[in-house]
């Protein structure tokens, strides 16, 4: 099925609470990357859109919208793919987004920085790939997040796209794509700390199979 929704925010910018809010509106099954580390198999396909030899189609197959990395990271690939797609574009304040993607994602000892030559190494690295190298600076990656922002407003024309931060809650999100709000409370997951448990267990039941 060809996607609705595309979400340009980077990771650690509300994108698993939109992740949820989306699919409690209808426009679920949503991608976002816990569904690519619950099925690493994806992650060939991932390794081949880094390499220039993205099949969207077999990737998107069972979803309806995308947030956060690896999406992204592709984000003018899959607009352009997907022309009719609504863009949804997540943001929160350049320090405190680095603050908290330091300590996660791209931490030191995070899955993304892990050496290797397997699926889980290459596909992180094709993430990398469209992120600084300098992922300690925090002037570098500060203002990487706010040109990211500055180029998805440039490309995507108003009418397509909602600037947005998900402490706003329904109103905005659910004006933007036209459909009522819930009366269950705006969804508020994955912070700092459910973030590493995640990937904490993750690891733990990688070096336990």
């Amino acid at each position: 099925m060809p996607l609705n929704v595309i979400g340009t925010g980077l990771g650690r910018t509300g994108t698993k609470s939109l992740h949820t809010a989306l699919s409690i509106l209808g426009f679920g099954p949503c991608h976002h990357m816990v569904e690519v580390l619950h099925h690493p198999e994806s992650m060939a396909l991932w390794i081949e859109a880094a390499q220039g030899r993205p099949d969207w189609e077999s990737i998107y197959t069972d979803y309806r919208a995308a947030v956060d990395y690896p999406s992204a990271a592709y984000w003018r690939e899959l607009t352009d793919h997907y022309a009719t797609a609504k863009v949804i574009h997540t943001v929160r304040d350049a320090d405190q987004w680095f603050d908290s993607v330091h300590a996660t994602i791209f931490a030191p000892e995070s899955l993304a920085r892990r050496a290797g030559e397997d699926d889980q190494a290459n596909f992180f690295s094709g993430i990398l790939k469209r992120v600084p190298s300098e992922l300690d600076d925090r002037t570098v990656m500060t203002e990487f997040f706010r040109a990211h922002t500055r180029a998805v407003i440039a490309a995507i024309p108003p009418p397509r796209l909602l600037v947005y931060q998900v402490a706003e809650g329904w109103e905005p999100l659910c004006r933007f794509l036209g459909v009522a709000q819930p009366s269950a409370p705006f969804p508020s997951e994955n912070s700092r700390a459910e973030f590493i448990d995640r990937i904490r267990a993750l690891k733990l039941a990688s070096s336990n199979p």
